[in-house]
């Protein structure tokens, strides 16, 4: 079996999220990324100049840990080192989704934090996402400021960019983004209007004994 047709389930479900994150608007067409970790070797990741919300399996890229694209045939993404050098700090770390949900990438610009105390379920999912200083898109130094702190955080706000995900499953790091945008929905919403009542320490610390 070829090597593009062994991971095809895999490939799917990397397209799958792609497209569901460009459905629901946490991305535009042709930006943000999706990878998966399928061995300590092999990653799969979403490529450049492509449509997000029509991506099929076969334009998702193979990658090996080191660089070397396995899918010559496709362009990487240009965030290709910014996730491989994550995979390489953190083992655990199995799938990572960058996007730039509009609301939750508005605080990396206005440089304000998103209050994940409002719900049990923000903080129960997200914790205390961190923010990242500004790189330049694609480069080397975004690549190591981003896997400097995923050691942190397993959410990272990068600076004037947008937001990036850890998890060990697709699943669950596309549910920390969208949860991350609906906190930050609610996060805009209760300072309009003045009003808001967060979790005490006491609700907080509860919720970390169950979730911890």
């Amino acid at each position: 079996m070829e090597l593009q047709d062994k991971y095809k389930k895999e490939r799917k479900e990397v397209a799958h999220f792609m497209r569901r994150l460009y459905k629901h608007r946490l991305t535009t067409t042709s930006g943000g990324n999706v990878s998966l970790r399928l061995s300590d070797d092999l990653i799969l990741i979403t490529p450049s100049a492509t449509d997000k919300g029509r991506m099929k399996w076969k334009e998702v890229g193979i990658v090996k840990i080191s660089g070397e694209n396995l899918t010559p045939h496709l362009k990487p993404s240009i965030e290709t080192a910014m996730h491989l050098s994550i995979y390489r700090k953190k083992k655990e770390i199995i799938a990572i989704v960058h996007a730039h949900p509009v609301f939750a990438s508005l605080f990396t610009a206005i440089k304000s934090k998103i209050n994940t105390n409002l719900t049990a379920e923000a903080k129960a999912i997200l914790g205390d996402p961190l923010f990242v200083k500004y790189a330049v898109m694609g480069s080397k130094a975004l690549a190591e400021v981003a896997a400097e702190n995923i050691l942190k955080s397993d959410i990272l706000l990068l600076e004037n960019h947008g937001i990036l995900t850890t998890g060990s499953s697709l699943l669950q790091a596309f549910d920390k983004i969208e949860v991350l945008e609906n906190a930050a929905k609610m996060t805009l919403m209760s300072e309009m209007t003045g009003r808001k009542r967060p979790l005490d320490k006491e609700r907080i610390m509860e919720l970390e004994r169950l979730f911890r």
